[in-house]
């Protein structure tokens, strides 16, 4: 069984930029191959700790402060920053990144935190629209030659005479992850726009199930399924001990026998078995979203444990 293994962050719930330091360089020292984070403003449950980071300035800082592994977002909200800006933003990243960014982008979901931060929540059919109209824009400022310029004609964000830059310095632009569980639009966006697809947070059938849509869209489009990856995310926890898996468990508020139903959870062979019947269903890379970001020792053991096996 090959899986490539990301760490993916939730950094609304507390967590300040030393925290998530901390975190993605014990990620790239460990083998890891990604470090991501969530793009939110406000926390789900919780206080909130000291409050929120911005994903793209927390990149950015990343940016500079890793050297192998990829960085990004899963994922970005289209309703926070306009798509002109935000394809700057992100080659910018890139950029100082050496080439390790990737985007994942969404429609946006959580109406809380755009009520608390002053930002404008769209009926859901109309975030999708705007969604579309990002992904347009972000991949054709991306794609335009230099010395060309860019226009695009669409009710939400039209383009006009841009220079298109500033520009990735991946080949062919920033890798884009779409994901989610439309049976419509969301494939359709993703084999139209997408590197990546990306299923979260569903059960092994519901995994597959999602794959094979991608799939059958990818090939009604003329698009080799193949040319995608095929990815999931799901919570982790492992203990080496049935004490260190239930304090693991309590510290981020979960119920052991319900993350071993609903997650990764349990001891590295039993994480490693769950894996196993996610790859059987074809998934190539795997989100492990670690909710208690304090405790590194846990992100050692995943590593001993879990993805040593995997290599």
């Amino acid at each position: 069984m090959t899986l490539d293994l990301r760490i993916f962050t939730e950094p609304q719930q507390g967590a300040t930029y030393d925290d998530l330091l901390a975190v993605a360089r014990a990620t790239e020292e460990l083998g890891f191959s990604g470090f991501f984070r969530s793009d939110h403003y406000l926390h789900m449950g919780g206080d909130g700790g000291a409050g929120p980071t911005d994903a793209w300035t927390t990149l950015a800082g990343l940016a500079r402060e890793t050297s192998s592994i990829r960085l990004g977002t899963l994922v970005t909200s289209a309703t926070f920053r306009l798509p002109g800006p935000l394809a700057i933003q992100v080659a910018g990243v890139d950029q100082m990144s050496g080439g390790r960014v990737e985007l994942g982008l969404g429609a946006g979901w959580f109406e809380a935190e755009h009520t608390a931060y002053g930002i404008p929540f769209p009926p859901l059919g109309e975030r999708f629209d705007r969604l579309e109209e990002q992904l347009a824009v972000i991949t054709g400022i991306w794609g335009t030659p230099r010395g060309e310029t860019f226009s695009h004609e669409g009710p939400h964000y039209p383009v006009s005479d841009s220079p298109a830059l500033a520009k990735p310095v991946q080949d062919g632009g920033v890798p884009i992850i779409v994901g989610g569980g439309g049976r419509r639009r969301t494939p359709a966006l993703a084999v139209r726009y997408a590197a990546e697809f990306n299923a979260a947070f569903t059960s092994v059938p519901e995994t597959g199930r999602l794959f094979e849509r991608v799939r059958a869209v990818a090939r009604e489009a003329g698009r080799d399924p193949g040319s995608l990856t095929y990815s999931a995310a799901q919570v982790v926890c492992v203990g080496k001990d049935d004490a260190t898996l239930r304090r693991r468990a309590a510290a981020i508020g979960r119920d052991v026998d319900e993350l071993r139903e609903n997650g990764l959870a349990g001891s590295a062979d039993e994480v490693v078995d769950k894996l196993a019947t996610f790859a059987d269903v074809g998934t190539e890379r795997v989100y492990l979203q670690v909710l208690d970001l304090s405790d590194l020792d846990h992100l050692a053991d995943i590593a001993e444990g879990v993805l040593r096996q995997l290599r």
